[in-house]
């Protein structure tokens, strides 16, 4: 980041469905940043307090990112948990177990490099249409938001697809994760049954 006169001068970059233009800003150093990344066709807004890396990107997984989604997921899985069967569907095959039913992969880069990865898997639910699921952010750069970075763009990406409601599972003994979830607007429900024995907390968000 460059200081001139008072000023600090990033970078924000518009994410088209298959393109990105950069282009050059200038702001007072004072003022809050933001930064707008188009997911689809949609630019959702993010806060200041989450633009600590400026050179971080989210973008559509492709092919290459594989390996990455699931050895991002395996890490923290293994860390807190055991890999169970459910995870092997979705991590050993993302392409036909997220995206070719309807859903999407998100991966947050750094320099090229995937860093953070997040999915919303289609539903067959009368209540939920998606479910966000397999967030994961590489111990490197954990705590400088691309995890609710991740998620926010998950939730608009969610919007431009027509959901009206997002799930999730997770375990409690993740208190980061479920404190994002809360601040997200994600409640607490109940009734659901899990395919994964780790799951002790069930949560719902309506979208808006």
């Amino acid at each position: 980041m460059l200081l001139r006169n008072g000023l600090c001068r990033f970078y924000v970059a518009y994410f088209a469905a298959n393109s990105c233009t950069v282009h050059r800003c200038s702001y007072p150093i004072r003022r809050y940043l933001s930064e707008y990344s188009g997911i689809g066709r949609t630019a959702i807004s993010l806060n200041s307090d989450i633009m600590t890396e400026t050179n971080i990107q989210i973008i559509h997984y492709t092919p290459e990112y594989r390996h990455a989604f699931k050895a991002l997921n395996e890490a923290w899985i293994r860390q807190y948990f055991k890999m169970e069967e459910a995870d092997y569907k979705s991590l050993d095959h993302p392409e036909s177990y997220i995206i070719d039913k309807g859903g999407a992969i998100l991966v947050a880069t750094l320099e090229g490099e995937a860093v953070g990865v997040c999915a919303l898997i289609k539903m067959d639910d009368p209540n939920y249409d998606y479910e966000l699921a397999k967030m994961a952010v590489s111990p490197k750069v954990q705590g400088k938001g691309i995890g609710k970075r991740l998620a926010k763009a998950v939730l608009a990406h969610a919007k431009t697809l027509g959901a009206k409601k997002v799930y999730l599972e997770s375990n409690t003994i993740l208190a980061p994760a479920i404190n994002l979830y809360r601040k997200l607007g994600f409640q607490e429900i109940q009734g659901y049954e899990s395919p994964y024995e780790r799951s002790n907390i069930q949560m719902g968000y309506v979208v808006e």
